[in-house]
C-alpha cells in the first residue's frame, strides 16, 4: 500500500454494477468475493474479458429483502474494484479478490436487457486526492501521531488488530492519505459510518469521521474494564 494511484479508470463507459446490504469495499482495500449467481457470474466473465473493473454498490432502504432477485434502489456512492485474482470454478462460480480504487457516484443507471443479466451505471470519480492544501496536511499528520499514541498506549491497544495496524502507522513509507483508507476499513465497523466514508469527497472530512468512530470505540472499551469483567462469576458476560 503506497497511496500511488497506477489503475486507470474509464468514466466514458458504464460500469457493472455488484450491489450489497453494506459497504464491503473502500479504496484500497483487498477482499475475498464469492461469485455463484448467475448475473453476476456473466457480470464476472465480461469483466475479466475488459478491464478487470466492477463497482460495488449498496442497497438503498430495506427493499432489496423483498426485492433482491430484481433490480432494487442501489445508494449513490459505490466503490470501483479492480479484479486482482480470480479462480473459476468447474460449475461456473468464483472465487476473486478485488482491490478497492476510487470512489465513484452513479449518475445514471442502466437496467439489465435481453443480453446483459446485471445492471450497470454511468459513474463520475467522488474527490482526489490531489489538491489538499498544507492546514489539511497537517491536520492528518496530527491524526496520524494521535493514532499511533492511541494504539501503542490507549485502549486501542486491546484491539486485536492493534500491532498490525501500528506497524503501517509507523512505515514512513505509508502516506497519511493511504493510511487513512487503512483505518477506515480495518477499524471502522458500523454500517452507516462506513458509506460516510465511501461518499464523503474530502480527504480532511475523512480523516475526522474516522477520528470519531476511533473515540467511539474508546468510550466502549473504557465502559467494559469498568464492569471488571474478570471478577464476574463464571458464564456470566456483559452485552
Amino acid at each position: 500500500m503506497d497511496g500511488s494511484q497506477t489503475i486507470r479508470v474509464n468514466f466514458g463507459k458504464p460500469m457493472p454494477i455488484f450491489p450489497l446490504d453494506a459497504v464491503v469495499l473502500l479504496p484500497q482495500q483487498v477482499m475475498p468475493l464469492h461469485v455463484f449467481e448467475p448475473r453476476y457470474r456473466q457480470m464476472l466473465d465480461r469483466a475479466l474479458d475488459g478491464s478487470g473493473q466492477i463497482a460495488m454498490a449498496v442497497f438503498a432502504g430495506d427493499e432489496w429483502k423483498q426485492e433482491y432477485h430484481g433490480n432494487p434502489p442501489i445508494r449513490p456512492a459505490v466503490c470501483i474494484g479492480q479484479i486482482v485474482q480470480h479462480e473459476h470454478l468447474t460449475d461456473g462460480r468464483y472465487n476473486v479478490l478485488l482491490q478497492g480504487v476510487c470512489r465513484a457516484r452513479v449518475v445514471e443507471e442502466h437496467m439489465p436487457d435481453e443480453t446483459r443479466m446485471y445492471r450497470t451505471a454511468t459513474l463520475e470519480p467522488i474527490g482526489t486526492e490531489g489538491g489538499f492544501g498544507p492546514e489539511t496536511s497537517v491536520a492528518i499528520d496530527r491524526i496520524r501521531t494521535w493514532v499511533e499514541e492511541e494504539l501503542a498506549e490507549g485502549p486501542l491497544r486491546e484491539l486485536t488488530v492493534a500491532d498490525q495496524v501500528l506497524e503501517y502507522v509507523r512505515n514512513e513509507d505509508v502516506p497519511t492519505p493511504a493510511l487513512i483508507e487503512l483505518l477506515s476499513f480495518a477499524l471502522v465497523t458500523e454500517p452507516g459510518a462506513r458509506y460516510r466514508l465511501l461518499a464523503e469527497p474530502e480527504l480532511g472530512r475523512r480523516a475526522e469521521l474516522v477520528v470519531g468512530q476511533l473515540e467511539d470505540l474508546e468510550r466502549l472499551i473504557r465502559l467494559a474494564r469498568d464492569q471488571k469483567p474478570e471478577q464476574w462469576p463464571k458464564g456470566l458476560s456483559w452485552n
